[in-house]
């Protein structure tokens, strides 16, 4: 099945993956000029009537460039979402391309956004996921695999991605501490569309990140990364050091109540894993250096070119 219209325009087959905090106007809009698709958490701008105008300014950035690659808004689905209702409405008036749901199949947000012809890709760690994601309309499936930074699962990407091939020949996302460019043609190679990196842009200038973060992620390796339920009721990928330096135990961290979820705007989630616990996957032992938005998606292409005339496929 061919890709969506709206993501046949990308100089390079990825998706800048939506990450709470770093996310931001300037970050989304470099890389959509860079030729991938730029995202951030709806939930990032706060206050919630911030939003309007970060869509705005995005909006006019790129209308200046023809060649531009599209937006995308990340929605999180879960009832602790005070905000949903309200970013979902600005979003719609917005006409946003592309709609980025997570936790929950959005079966209520899918009917709005092809409204006005929008397209939704669902996050899913499982086939079971998946699934109630088809089932619901979705356009397009996220698989969230393991080493993937903030929630994530732990199935294999090959695992995973090939069992969604055996009854979904639409649109896959693959993501799975994917930060080199031999990486993202590994993605496709295995089966998906693009690939989905997020943590190779926390080391860059437009990410909206404390310095101390960035030096941690140039710092870590795979072996620094932990994975835990504890922070915000969903497993997910955090630097070590942050975890210690936030009073936690690393190698004795307990168990979260999923009950206790909460993605609310007065929720201990804000205080705990947006600002003090960070979150980064399991590629942080790829990246040395922080660069720009656009020179690191220029290296991503240089490896991807690499590495299909290492394989004889350009």
């Amino acid at each position: 099945m061919p890709l969506p219209s709206v993501l046949q325009r990308l100089k390079l087959p990825v998706i800048g993956a939506p990450m709470f905090i770093a996310g931001n106007p300037k970050l989304v809009v470099e890389q959509c000029k860079a030729g991938i698709v730029g995202s951030f958490p709806a939930l990032n701008a706060r206050p919630k009537e911030a939003l309007d105008g970060w869509l705005t300014e995005i909006e006019q950035a790129l209308a200046a460039i023809p060649d531009a690659a599209p937006y995308a808004v990340n929605q999180i689905v879960h009832k602790s979402n005070d905000r949903l209702e309200h970013d979902l409405e600005v979003c719609i008036r917005h006409k946003v391309p592309i709609t980025i749901t997570s936790l929950r199949a959005p079966n209520d947000v899918i009917p709005a956004i092809h409204g006005y012809g929008g397209i939704v890709l669902h996050d899913v760690i499982s086939v079971r996921h998946a699934e109630k994601a088809l089932e619901a309309g979705v356009d397009g499936l996220i698989l969230v695999c393991a080493g993937a930074g903030g929630h994530a699962g732990m199935l294999s990407p090959f695992a995973l991605i090939g069992e969604v091939r055996r009854f979904f020949d639409g649109p896959i996302v693959l993501s799975g501490a994917i930060t080199t460019g031999d990486a993202i043609l590994a993605a496709l190679a295995a089966g998906a569309d693009l690939a989905y990196i997020g943590t190779r842009f926390l080391a860059t200038p437009e990410a909206s990140v404390p310095e101390r973060y960035k030096e941690e992620i140039l710092k870590a390796a795979a072996s620094d990364i932990v994975y835990t339920d504890l922070f915000s009721g969903v497993h997910g990928n955090y630097l070590k050091h942050s975890v210690i330096a936030a009073g936690f135990d690393p190698l004795n961290l307990p168990k979260s109540d999923p009950n206790k979820m909460n993605f609310g705007t007065a929720g201990g989630a804000e205080r705990k894993v947006w600002r003090d616990i960070w979150s980064a996957g399991q590629g942080v032992g790829q990246i040395d250096k922080v660069l720009p938005v656009r020179e690191v998606v220029a290296k991503l292409a240089a490896e991807y070119t690499a590495a299909r005339r290492r394989l004889a496929l350009s």
